[in-house]
């Protein structure tokens, strides 16, 4: 089995059990003071999370309803606030197997993202700052932030093109191309 086969596999397990927690709909709901802050940390009443172990096992239940981030078991759907994105995308790498290329992601909870179809990425543009803001698909209408230094290798593996006259970046990974934006604005 390839590098990118077992990457595959392994996201494939891990998605067969969130599609039993999309299932989960308790009727006691709430509130719990645990904060994702923007850089990935993750906060109960106001103390750092210490145990990566921890993180894991809340990230693995954590759901977005619109804009509403929650906790869901089977038994509770406790709301949770959530500064930007929930998880960051600190690592980037691209893994060429004998039939294609993949673009792989990994995040700050150690779980791994392939760009293809399902795992878009999007790109906005900061208001204030005018700087980039990249972000991932991860699961369940669930991003992840692509942190500077991973969009900064992301760029080292973009190629340019050519469309209605300007320039884009743009990346390849599984067959498709994926859009980083116009490098003429």
């Amino acid at each position: 089995m390839s590098e990118l086969d077992q990457i595959l596999a392994d996201i494939e397990s891990n998605a067969e059990g969130e599609t039993a927690r999309r299932d989960w709909n308790p009727s006691n709901q709430g509130e719990i003071d645990i904060r994702i802050a923007a850089d990935g940390s993750w906060f109960h009443q106001g103390r750092r999370f210490q145990r990566e172990s921890l993180i894991r096992l809340f990230a693995s239940i954590l759901r977005r309803e619109g804009e509403v981030y929650f906790l869901v078991t089977p038994v509770e759907k406790l709301r949770i606030e959530v500064e930007d994105a929930p998880f960051i995308a600190n690592l980037v790498e691209l893994i060429e197997d004998d039939a294609q290329q993949a673009i792989v992601f990994t995040t700050n909870i150690g779980e791994r993202i392939v760009v293809d179809h399902q795992h878009r990425i999007r790109v906005e543009i900061d208001a204030n700052s005018g700087e980039p803001r990249p972000y991932i698909h991860f699961r369940a209408g669930l991003e992840a932030l692509i942190n500077r230094s991973a969009f900064y290798d992301l760029l080292n593996l973009a190629h340019e093109s050519r469309r209605d006259g300007k320039t884009y970046l743009s990346i390849t990974s599984m067959n498709e191309e994926f859009e980083l934006g116009s490098i003429d604005d």
